[in-house]
């Protein structure tokens, strides 16, 4: 239903042991490898490149180079398309040094991706008009914190990509191993340097339109892998939180947010027929509490023919005795309550 996340792979990890796991690479996800990366140069730099290219083809991942001019004579080939059939690319993404006339040669025979930040409208239009490929449009990633795009200018000039008629990528942050020098995580988006690689996954997907996202660390971990895999397989978001003893009947059950929900809270519209079914009488809680944003609620026997009810705060709402909390969305995961849009099936998963 989406496209599947990619992961961004470094020869220096590489050399410690490091490429994306199996799970990572199921379903033919992209990877992004740079080749021009001046610190992993070496005398056997040329020989562990083609090994490590042979490896992830071998797990079935489509690899996407970031080359510049001088790249194809580092790998002794005298062309991207040569270089491309040495290393088996699924395509490149072209940095300094070419025009957009050998960029629109290049597009006619693989996918090739152009820098967002530089790319000018009349050289994408020389370049599409050649290609048999897709052309993507990739917006960096900005290791210094501080230094990342705003939301303004990233729905801007997305928005200005896609009428061009280019598909357009960005990166998320990882959550295990971060890139060095700085370790301070790899996003494009400012707003998502500290968050969860899924959650900013699923927020360029949902609210930029951005058509693929890559995890621009070389870490990322098998809870995260999972939760942007089943968004992108089953458009099923994934919202991890702490249920109170008793509840726990309510992990891994997939709801729909109401059409009807308004922007301060999600109602989970199948809650109330299944606390029917399942029997439970929801008396109310001694202890009346306030609900903040991320709170889980259940209405309650006092709320009559809504008992069972089940919410999800989006806004901090007063404490209301019809209204049991339940559960808390873990913080780092409170964006998701946004993208959960009318209609959208959700899952409470244990954190």
């Amino acid at each position: 239903m989406h496209n599947l996340p990619g992961y961004s792979v470094y020869l220096a990890e590489y050399r410690n042991g490091r490429i994306p796991s199996a799970e990572c690479s199921a379903g033919g996800a992209p990877v992004f490898l740079s080749l021009h990366i001046r610190e992993e140069y070496s005398d056997t730099y040329e020989q562990e490149m083609v090994e490590l290219c042979r490896r992830l083809n071998d797990a079935g991942m489509k690899i996407i180079a970031d080359i510049e001019k001088d790249t194809p004579g580092r790998f002794h080939t005298s062309s991207v398309l040569q270089l491309k059939e040495k290393l088996h690319l699924y395509g490149v993404r072209i940095d300094c040094g070419f025009s957009a006339q050998e960029i629109a040669e290049a597009a006619g025979a693989m996918p090739v991706i152009v820098n967002a930040s530089t790319l000018q409208a009349d050289e994408a239009r020389i370049i599409l008009a050649r290609a048999s490929f897709p052309v993507v449009a990739m917006h960096n990633f900005y290791p210094r914190p501080e230094s990342g795009l705003d939301e303004e200018y990233l729905k801007e000039s997305t928005a200005a990509l896609k009428a061009l008629g280019l598909q357009t990528a960005a990166f998320v942050p990882g959550d295990t191993v971060k890139r060095g020098p700085l370790y301070e995580g790899l996003p494009t988006l400012e707003a998502h340097r500290y968050l969860p690689p899924s959650v900013g996954y699923i927020d360029l997907l949902e609210r930029f339109g951005i058509d693929t996202v890559f995890v621009g660390d070389p870490g990322v971990s098998e809870a995260e892998v999972a939760r942007m895999r089943t968004f992108a397989l089953k458009d099923v978001i994934e919202v991890p939180c702490l249920l109170k003893s008793g509840y726990e009947d309510y992990y891994d059950r997939v709801f729909t947010c109401r059409v009807d929900s308004p922007s301060w809270l999600v109602r989970a519209q199948e809650s109330r027929a299944y606390a029917g079914t399942s029997g439970r009488k929801e008396v109310p809680d001694p202890e009346v509490k306030k609900r903040v944003r991320g709170s889980i609620t259940m209405d309650n026997e006092k709320y009559l023919r809504y008992c069972g009810e089940v919410q999800l705060m989006r806004k901090d709402l007063p404490a209301d005795e019809r209204v049991n909390v339940i559960g808390q969305v873990e913080k780092e995961y409170l964006l998701l309550l946004e993208r959960i849009g009318r209609g959208k099936k959700f899952v409470l998963k244990h954190a």
